[in-house]
């Protein structure tokens, strides 16, 4: 459905993109994970024909996305990260007008924006003025306004920012509706936890590349680590152990990394037996996508 072929920008002499190459199959549910500035947006404003590459090609269905816009431009939904409304006017004008715009006009755009507003859930509120809309009230027009004319592909740059609970989990609900309709997902965030939610491919982007991609399972096998949690009261040192690679504290207990989870396992029941331990809590902890977005980017603060 989409295919991306050694993307290339610079501003100002500085490296925007480098060498970005990945390609979606539809129904797909794709996250982009980068800290801020690593690329995900250049790269998004790339596909949506908004900004040009340096060198390389983007094609959706077979077509450039630089030399044919308008015909690929039908077929995506845009969500920037900056909300994109006009204060003054309601949300039924906002739509409306984002709709014409699409080139979707008459009867069949009224029904749509009833579609929208009802899936977003601001149907009661299609006549009030935007600007008394809530953070995450406007996010959600912001993505109606892109589902206006039906797109198979909906591109979302980091929808949640700065919004309330409710409204982030309605948004994931409606993300994930649409891909079940067989709506093709791009989600762009630097939050671990909503692509660990909603993508079932990820793409780890740092200072301008794509880093490490692959479905979500396999990254944390392959990048990730196994470790063993083990809580007893009392415990002030840990017995040492040849398939710990590292340990330490956590909360009340703590954390040992390893690759040999079930030996590991064994030797504390042993020891927790030797020692009349009161074990409260021992079990296996599956690797996390933040460790795993630590080991590809590095831990150091970069401003």
């Amino acid at each position: 459905m989409l295919e991306v072929n050694e993307l290339k920008k610079t501003y100002a002499k500085k490296q925007a993109l480098e060498n970005v190459t990945f390609s979606l199959k539809p129904g797909t549910s794709f996250g982009f994970l980068g800290p801020n500035g690593a690329g995900k947006s250049t790269t998004m404003k790339i596909l949506t024909g908004i900004v040009k590459a340096d060198s390389g090609s983007a094609k959706l269905f077979g077509k450039d996305v630089t030399r044919e816009p308008d015909a690929v431009s039908k077929f995506i939904g845009y969500v920037p990260q900056d909300i994109t409304l006009y204060d003054k006017l309601s949300a039924y004008d906002n739509l409306e007008f984002f709709g014409e715009a699409y080139g979707v006009s008459g009867k069949e755009l009224k029904q749509r924006i009833h579609d929208v507003l009802t899936r977003t859930g601001l149907l009661e509120r299609s006549k009030d003025i935007v600007s008394t809309f809530s953070g995450g009230m406007k996010r959600r027009i912001n993505i109606a306004a892109a589902l206006l004319h039906r797109p198979k592909l909906l591109i979302l740059d980091e929808p949640t920012v700065g919004i309330d609970p409710q409204s982030r989990n309605h948004i994931f609900e409606l993300i994930r509706e649409l891909n079940r309709e067989g709506v093709t997902i791009i989600y762009s965030t630097h939050y671990m936890e909503e692509v660990e939610a909603l993508c079932d491919e990820v793409a780890i982007m740092d200072q301008g590349s794509i880093k490490a991609m692959g479905p979500l399972g396999d990254l944390l096998e392959q990048y990730g680590q196994n470790s063993i949690y083990l809580e007893v009261p009392g415990l002030t040192e840990l017995p040492q152990d040849p398939d710990v690679t590292s340990f330490r504290k956590e909360g009340s207990g703590w954390l040992l990394e390893t690759e040999r989870s079930a030996a590991v396992m064994q030797r504390l029941l042993r020891q927790a037996s030797q020692h009349a331990w009161d074990v409260k809590q021992l079990e296996v902890v599956r690797p996390s996508l933040e460790s795993v977005f630590l080991k590809v980017t590095g831990t150091a603060l970069r401003d």
